[in-house]
């Protein structure tokens, strides 16, 4: 478990931290919970938005690390934009 990620949250994968967050968002957006309720599921949404960032930024920095160039691995800057 990361520090201040729940474990549950921690063993998702991108994919389905991001789908959960997703419906998280579209049940805040219809406005039909209970307060308490909404604000434990707004605290949810932000610990699965904080580990899909954490995850982007883990893919990001391996595609930075390995480049594969005329057959030669090297490493190169990640760039989001290309």
């Amino acid at each position: 478990m990361t520090q201040g990620t729940p474990a549950d949250i921690a063993k998702l994968s991108f994919e389905d931290a991001l789908a959960e967050l997703e419906g998280i968002v579209r049940a805040l957006e219809q406005g039909k919970g209970k307060l308490d309720e909404s604000v434990a599921a707004y605290e949810r949404g932000a610990a699965l938005k904080k580990h899909c960032e954490k995850k982007l930024a883990e893919a990001a920095a391996r595609i930075e690390k390995i480049q594969i160039s005329g057959g030669e691995a090297k490493a190169t800057q990640f760039d989001a934009d290309r």
